[in-house]
């Protein structure tokens, strides 16, 4: 299984929508950057990604996991970015703040530290174990 992190703005996405999908989940479209592009693609169906409020909370909230691997994305034109399908998994008991990961030492090298405008990420198996034991799971 690999782990990732997915970024939304509440206001546009929020965690709570997202739980409201339930078992059939939502697309994960709109993303714009080939990097990130390539990460969904990379995504498999099994795989979980923490779902990160960006912007207003920058906290990690909870935990999706990938339902349908990438496909194309129906909100672009051109044909050149696709998206997979997420369902909610489970909240974290503690929202993991941006301020609480950049703290942990051993966070430094995470990509949301290193690459924060990047909305979807690759996590480590050590960055994961330890971002879950810092939301209480």
């Amino acid at each position: 299984m690999n782990y990732w992190l997915v970024k939304s703005e509440p206001s546009v996405w929020s965690w709570e929508q997202q739980v409201a999908k339930g078992a059939k989940g939502e697309a994960w479209t709109g993303v714009r950057n080939f990097t990130a592009r390539q990460n969904l693609v990379n995504m498999r169906k099994g795989d979980k990604a923490f779902f990160y409020h960006s912007n207003e909370g920058k906290e990690i909230v909870g935990i999706a996991e990938i339902i349908k691997e990438a496909y194309p994305d129906p909100t672009d034109k051109t044909g050149k970015f696709v998206c997979v399908d997420i369902k909610a998994d489970k909240p974290l008991k503690t929202p993991v703040t941006m301020a609480a990961i950049k703290a942990e030492k051993k966070l430094a090298d995470m990509a949301l530290v290193k690459y924060s405008r990047l909305s979807v990420q690759p996590v480590t198996a050590e960055e994961w174990k330890l971002v879950c034991k810092m939301g209480g799971i």
